[in-house]
C-alpha cells in the first residue's frame, strides 16, 4: 500500500469516533485532508457536527466538503481533535507544524477534551527528533532568537542548527498568524519535556511543535492493518 492509502485508512477509523452533535477540531496536513474528506462525506449524508479548523488551508477544504464550521470564539470547547503527526513517540509525545500550523494546532488540541494523532506507521519512533523541530517565532529579531533557539537545544541536551523555513520560490514561509517557523534538526531528543520549558522561555519564540501530554490516540496504519496507541497518562 501507498503511504497516501495508508494515511487514508487511519483517516476513515478516527471518523468512526465521531458521532453526532461533537465539536470536532479539525487538523491540518496530508493525513488530516483525508479526514476531513471523509467527514464531509458522512456530513453530506445527514451527520450534524461543528468543525473548527486549525489553518486557513483547513477551512477552504471543510468548506468545499459541507461541514458547518465555527470558532474557538464561539465554541470554545471542543469534544475531539483529530490531526496528523511528524513524529509520535510510544508515550505518544509527538513532533507536529510540518505544515506550519503547529500554533493553531496547539490551541485547538488544548481546547479540546481529546485529541486524536492519525499517521502511517513510519511517523512511530522510538525516540523523538529525527523530524526536525518547528519553532515559531515572530519575525522581529529573527537572528537572536535563532541564536537562543540553537542555545535552549545545547543546554537541553540536544544541540542542533536552526533554519529559518522557505518556501520553494525562496522566500521566508509566513504562518497564518503572520509568525515565520524555525526548524530545528536535532537528530534526537533525549529529553522531550525539558526542552520544551527551554524553548517556551526564549523571547520571540510564540510556540513549539512538541505536543506533550496532549494526545490521548494515536491511529497508526500499517500493511499489517490498524494499530491503536493509548495514553498511559490521560491529562487533567
Amino acid at each position: 500500500m501507498t503511504p497516501d492509502s495508508l494515511k487514508r485508512e487511519a483517516a476513515a477509523r478516527a471518523v468512526d469516533l465521531v458521532e453526532p452533535g461533537m465539536r470536532l477540531g479539525l487538523g491540518t496536513g496530508s493525513t488530516a485532508k483525508h479526514f476531513v474528506a471523509l467527514l464531509g462525506e458522512r456530513v453530506r449524508g445527514g451527520l450534524d457536527v461543528i468543525g473548527v479548523p486549525t489553518s486557513e488551508a483547513t477551512r477552504a477544504d471543510a468548506e468545499a466538503a459541507g461541514i458547518r464550521l465555527s470558532t474557538l470564539e464561539e465554541t470554545p470547547a471542543l469534544d475531539l481533535t483529530v490531526d496528523g503527526a511528524d513524529e509520535i513517540a510510544p508515550d505518544l509525545s509527538a513532533i507536529k507544524g510540518g505544515g506550519g500550523a503547529l500554533l493553531r494546532e496547539k490551541i485547538v488540541a488544548a481546547a479540546s477534551a481529546r485529541m486524536v494523532v492519525i499517521a502511517d506507521e513510519s511517523k512511530w519512533v522510538e525516540t523523538l527528533g529525527r523530524f526536525p523541530l518547528p519553532v515559531e517565532v515572530v519575525p522581529f529579531g529573527v537572528a537572536p532568537t535563532t541564536i537562543a533557539v540553537e542555545a535552549a537545544a545545547v543546554a537541553a541536551g540536544c544541540a542542533g542548527r536552526a533554519v529559518l523555513r522557505r518556501t520553494r520560490e525562496g522566500h521566508a514561509f509566513v504562518t497564518d498568524g503572520g509568525h515565520l517557523i524555525l526548524d530545528l534538526a536535532l537528530g534526537r531528543i533525549p529529553d522531550p519535556a525539558a526542552l520544551a520549558e527551554r524553548l517556551a522561555a526564549v523571547p520571540g519564540v510564540v510556540e513549539h511543535g512538541l505536543f506533550i501530554g496532549l494526545v490521548r490516540t494515536a491511529i497508526l496504519a500499517g500493511s499489517a492493518g490498524i494499530r491503536i496507541e493509548t495514553a498511559r497518562v490521560v491529562r487533567g
